[in-house]
């Protein structure tokens, strides 16, 4: 895994924002969580691929440890191999095998649920690369760390991509 993938502390580039606001880089695959305005800490994710990337301010509405796996209605019209955890089916169990992880925060914009996490279950080699459809993937350890951070209510910002293309890698 990349160095600047590790989760580390670093200077805050964002000294304006407030305690607790989470700052997203997909170009960079880097997740900022704002500890004062002199240092933040910084984790390497993975991102949205082509097509299934968002962009925009959220709110962090709750968390859940080992969450279930709701799959939406639009992820099953591409994969229906996954409706058997389909929200109208109560969705998979938490544990091996299940995509959220050790732990999922909940982004909400306007009061209405976005359907994009900040989740575990990455692995180290996808780290910094577009592999979703559309969350931000987190080394489990480092969701865990996140998430012990979390302030109700803080913004998550995902800054909008600037490349010109992803390639499409779909879990």
């Amino acid at each position: 895994m990349a160095p600047e993938l590790w989760r580390q502390e670093v200077d805050n580039p964002w000294p304006d924002r407030p305690h607790g606001t989470i700052i997203i880089d997909p170009d960079a695959a880097l997740l900022y969580f704002i500890e004062t305005s002199d240092h933040a800490t910084r984790y390497g994710v993975s991102v949205g691929a082509a097509g299934f990337d968002w962009n925009g301010t959220a709110r962090l509405q709750f968390w859940r440890s080992w969450p279930r796996w709701n799959v939406p209605d639009s992820m099953v019209a591409r994969r229906p191999k996954l409706e058997p955890y389909s929200v109208a089916n109560g969705g998979m169990d938490a544990g091996p095998g299940n995509p959220m992880g050790a732990r999922a925060l909940y982004l909400f914009q306007d009061g209405v649920d976005t359907l994009y996490r900040v989740h575990g279950d990455a692995s180290a080699r996808e780290l910094g690369k577009p592999v979703s459809s559309g969350c931000i993937r987190m080394l489990n350890q480092d969701v865990i760390h996140l998430n012990d951070r979390a302030i109700h209510g803080a913004a998550v910002t995902v800054l909008p991509s600037i490349k010109p293309s992803r390639l499409t890698q779909l879990y």
